[in-house]
């Protein structure tokens, strides 16, 4: 999941390695023999397509995550899907070669020299978080059109989290973010019934993510303990943006452990709930953000807490409460193991989710008590990958955009900062900044 350094930042010192010479490195003559073997002839993707015409896919990162997109995007070409995974890049060599033969893919060491490939139509970025603001960018204004997984830009990211919505808002570029529970049918519907004033007017949402066990200990393997930076491993270019720091395994391999490269749970974790609560809702930028927790059962190596809740007002004058947890599990009732059902109040009633049905209660007797609406559909990843997919051919943007990835991540950037310094973050909605207070 580990890819190039952004070029937009100012102290940027990328070590460029020329494509030529990783692929002589790499064992040039194989790896040019699939370059010449799976090279698609390029069109534009200016005009709205026809659904036959192939879409040539590069993958940004080749870590865990860019290795599951591989897979269901490989399995949607199979059943019939007019796409082709084309090429890869990553700094950290062996995860790139390895994704080079195992998807028969183009290699490039960094993400600008992939970018550069006129035959690649689209990318996917999976890579740390803080890269992710960065390469978006890149990739837009090389014309590419973009899926890129949560979060859209590290914590303290929020100038590039809004320069990257302006830069997609200006191009035409279809960018969907990674929060793939967006694809359940419960959403759409819910949003319908808020809108039609069903509840009344919103006064509170809540919803929540608990779950046991160290999510960066316990689930991010260290690949090489000896490994070192040089030829196979650019750790200028994994830096960034973040703090310059002297080369350390742990940091390299289990980045999510670390602040400088992740937010914890925070911001890992919470956008694949909160992102629907706040397209449900409807509403843009918060007002006032209070963000609590910290490292509360683990400890170890890790500086991102364990545990973190959030009260967030918005101008509309409702709350919207979120807590979390890696230190103990149960949830209540469920929506897909993701974390509590979301509870929306309003002044009349109160919408919430229950199996395969939303749910609304009522406060008074003037329509039945409770009103059962059935979902038709749980989350479908091929489905929210064609989403994507159709985005690119017709120019529509998704529903899991850069623009509702802008509004939600506002709040995680508005949590974390308030954790962090211990105040209150409020929003100048007139000239979209945030202060502290």
């Amino acid at each position: 999941m580990i890819s190039s350094k952004p070029t937009h930042n100012t102290q940027a010192r990328t070590k460029s390695t020329t494509r030529r010479g990783f692929m002589k490195d790499a064992g040039g003559a194989a790896a040019a023999a699939v370059i010449a073997s799976t090279a698609p002839a390029r069109r534009t993707l200016g005009n709205v397509l026809g659904a036959n015409e192939r879409i040539a896919l590069g993958f940004i990162g080749c870590g865990g995550r860019a290795g599951n997109h591989m897979d269901g995007l490989s399995a949607l070409a199979a059943k019939g899907e007019a796409i082709q995974l084309v090429a890869a890049c990553d700094i950290y060599r062996p995860r790139l070669q390895a994704c080079v033969e195992q998807y028969k893919l183009k290699a490039y060491r960094t993400h600008q020299e992939l970018l550069q490939d006129k035959s690649v139509d689209a990318v996917v970025i999976a890579t740390p978080d803080h890269q992710h603001g960065y390469q978006a960018i890149d990739a837009i204004q090389a014309g590419k059109d973009v899926y890129c997984e949560k979060p859209i830009t590290h914590w303290r990211q929020f100038e590039l989290t809004k320069r990257l919505a302006q830069e997609v808002a200006k191009s035409g570029r279809v960018l969907m973010v990674g929060t793939q529970f967006m694809s359940d049918g419960a959403w759409g519907p819910a949003r319908k019934l808020i809108e039609d004033g069903t509840i009344g007017r919103v006064i509170q949402a809540e919803c929540s993510y608990f779950r046991p066990g160290d999510w960066g200990e316990r689930n991010m393997k260290i690949d090489d303990p000896n490994a070192k930076p040089g030829p196979d491993l650019d750790w200028e270019a994994f830096l960034g943006d973040a703090p310059k720091r002297p080369f350390d395994v742990s940091r390299f391999f289990r980045w999510r452990m670390y602040i400088d490269y992740s937010g914890g749970p925070a911001t890992d974790l919470y956008p694949h709930v909160m992102t629907q609560v706040v397209y449900m809702m409807g509403v843009k930028f918060p007002s006032t953000v209070v963000g609590t927790g910290g490292k509360f059962r683990f400890n170890g190596e890790r500086d991102v807490p364990d545990t973190f809740s959030m009260l967030v007002d918005y101008p509309e004058k409702l709350t919207f409460v979120f807590t979390g947890t890696q230190g103990s599990s149960y949830n209540g009732p469920q929506m897909y193991c993701l974390g509590s059902a979301p509870i929306i109040r309003g002044w009349d009633a109160v919408l919430t989710f229950r199996g395969k049905e939303i749910v609304v209660y009522r406060h008074d007797d003037k329509k039945p008590k409770e009103q059962r609406i059935p979902i038709e559909h749980g989350p479908d990843h091929d489905m929210f990958y064609r989403e994507w997919l159709n985005g690119i051919r017709t120019r529509k943007q998704p529903t899991s955009s850069a623009q509702l990835a802008y509004y939600t991540q506002t709040v995680l950037h508005m949590a974390m900062t308030s954790w962090q310094q211990g105040k209150v973050a409020k929003f100048d909605a007139q000239n979209e900044k945030i202060t502290l207070v």
